[in-house]
């Protein structure tokens, strides 16, 4: 079995900071909004210079948008373990519980945030480049459950079609979700939105 390495002491002094500065930042973009608050007053809420502040992250978008990349990555883990039996839009759902349960395990702090997505053009056109990346890694796992394209086939668009199809259903619940204030569970809104879609 393969022993996954800790991080080091750098790393784990760098991921420290970041969260500390990452909770400073988000009470503020809560209460002034995100377009509103500045980084200036990020770091002077912080206790720390504007060139720190750059070291841990590369822009004030960066402070809320910065792990999209890593769920993003175990998302497509969760996928990839996934019994190649199930259908490729039922592989994608139970990928996604991953999200569901991360949503549920905080939910006024991602009320916060996607009201933030939702409010902040910046935000909105940010993530969506960011998960426009999520579709280049789900899809060679959404490949295994689909049959082969046909031999000669240089490019087969059926998973990138299905990981795009499964993201926008993502996006709509956790739109009706903020809409919705979170008293319609996040996980039931997305089963309606992805069963509109396809069967489950």
């Amino acid at each position: 079995m393969a022993v996954i390495a800790e991080p080091g002491l750098r790393e784990r002094t760098r991921r420290a900071v970041q969260a500390e500065v990452a909770a400073v930042a988000m009470d503020l973009f809560a209460r002034n909004g995100f377009e509103h608050t500045t980084v200036d007053q990020i770091v002077a809420a912080a206790g720390m210079s504007p060139r720190s502040f750059f070291r841990y992250f590369a822009s004030k978008e960066d402070v809320v948008l910065g792990a999209e990349e890593a769920i993003g990555q175990w998302v497509a883990d969760a996928l990839a373990a996934r019994p190649k039996t199930e259908s490729p839009w039922q592989a994608a759902r139970r990928a996604f519980d991953l999200l569901v349960e991360r949503n549920d395990a905080d939910e006024q702090r991602n009320l916060i945030l996607r009201r933030m997505l939702a409010d902040a053009p910046s935000l909105r056109a940010g993530h969506l480049k960011k998960q426009s990346r999520w579709q280049e890694l789900l899809a060679p796992h959404l490949a295994n459950h689909l049959p082969p394209p046909p031999r000669g086939r240089r490019l087969d668009p059926r998973p990138l079609a299905i990981a795009a199809a499964a993201l926008a259903c993502l996006n709509t619940a956790q739109d009706a979700w903020v809409r919705e204030d979170g008293r319609v569970p996040f996980g039931q809104l997305l089963d309606e939105s992805m069963t509109a879609v396809g069967p489950l």
